[in-house]
């Protein structure tokens, strides 16, 4: 799925087989004695696909830009439901998990794994918002630059073919 700031990401359905099979090694892990120190790599990829999927939802929300109202007119409904599924099996998985890891690691486990995730969460949307306020620079200094090549291109080619004319009147 390409977004409007051409940046690349999963589509619901990806990001749900991705989370699902997370999960699967997760509560395997568990179940074999894993502790969540040796799975912290499987909960960020889960965690990963889970916030692509409420993202996804985010994004459903907003009104669609024009080109994709007239040219994917047809698969909004199929994409409502697409992501409506998988925010429902991600909240079922996220249920579970949430239960399994209270259970066995007390209730503040999971408000440790809840804090530390939305920390990172804001850190990356700090780094993705200063990321597109560098670019938005670049492009504005480069348009900048662009006119201000394109100004001195035009007083040089009125000179160039004023030159004839001027040096012809002062005798030069």
């Amino acid at each position: 799925m390409l977004n409007l700031d051409n940046e690349v990401s999963m589509d619901p359905v990806t990001a749900l087989t991705a989370a699902t099979t997370a999960f699967n090694v997760i509560k395997k892990g568990f179940q074999i004695g894993r502790d969540v120190e040796s799975m912290a790599g499987d909960l960020g990829r889960w965690a990963g696909a889970l916030s692509t999927i409420r993202e996804a939802e985010k994004e459903a929300k907003k009104p669609p830009p024009l080109f994709k109202k007239l040219l994917l007119k047809d698969n909004f409904q199929q994409q409502a439901i697409e992501i409506f599924a998988a925010k429902k099996k991600a909240d079922q998985m996220e249920e579970e998990l949430r239960n399994f890891i209270s259970f066995h690691y007390g209730p503040s486990a999971w408000q440790g794994i809840v804090t530390t995730t939305a920390r990172l969460r804001k850190e990356q949307q700090e780094a993705i918002a200063a990321q597109k306020k560098a670019r938005k620079q670049f492009l504005e200094n480069l348009g900048i630059a662009i006119a201000i090549v394109g100004l001195i291109g035009l007083c040089v080619g009125i000179a160039i073919l004023m030159w004839p004319a001027v040096s012809a009147k002062m005798g030069l």
